[in-house]
């Protein structure tokens, strides 16, 4: 598919942890409605197991009543799949056939890979929807790299108010 510039101001990108068992899947649906009627169209989806892979499927199940929504999966190298399950691979494999667009950001993993997959996230979108427990690793990484770059944040996690979680001096 052609390549669209993206706006990061129509834009909104997704991070969560791998760990992510679809316990919020209908609030989910309801925040994407919610960007949607706020002039959002374009999702961005960094195509990792659990938050990433279901908010990917949340677009594509909102298509049905949305069909100017744009789901642009944002994978960090080639043949990211291979280090799935059997069943995650099939569900990314799915998404990327009916994503509207995919970019590989990568030919191969390194080991910056999934930073520079979450800065490009970051770069790209306005609005960064959240499932973050408050755990370290690649999902507080990018909330607080977003907070520092005074993107908007929506945090759908019941139990970890993003408030809680100061910005370290690095980031300000």
């Amino acid at each position: 598919m052609d390549t669209v510039p993206l706006s990061s101001a129509a834009c909104a990108a997704f991070t969560g942890h791998r760990t992510y068992r679809h316990e919020a899947d209908e609030l989910l649906r309801r925040t994407i409605a919610m960007l949607h009627a706020a002039g959002i169209r374009t999702f961005l989806s960094g195509m990792a197991v659990g938050f990433d892979l279901a908010a990917a499927e949340a677009v594509l199940s909102c298509k049905a009543a949305h069909a100017d929504l744009r789901l642009v999966a944002v994978v960090s190298f080639r043949g990211q799949q291979q280090r799935f399950s059997a069943h995650d691979r099939a569900r990314f494999e799915r998404i990327l056939a009916e994503a509207d667009e995919t970019l590989f950001l990568s030919e191969s993993y390194s080991r910056g890979s999934y930073a520079i997959r979450n800065n490009y996230l970051i770069a790209h979108a306005a609005t960064l929807v959240t499932w973050y427990d408050g755990t370290a690793g690649g999902t507080r990484y990018t909330v607080e790299r977003a907070r520092a770059q005074n993107r908007k944040l929506i945090h759908l996690h019941p139990a970890t108010p993003l408030s809680a979680y100061p910005v370290p001096e690095l980031f300000r």
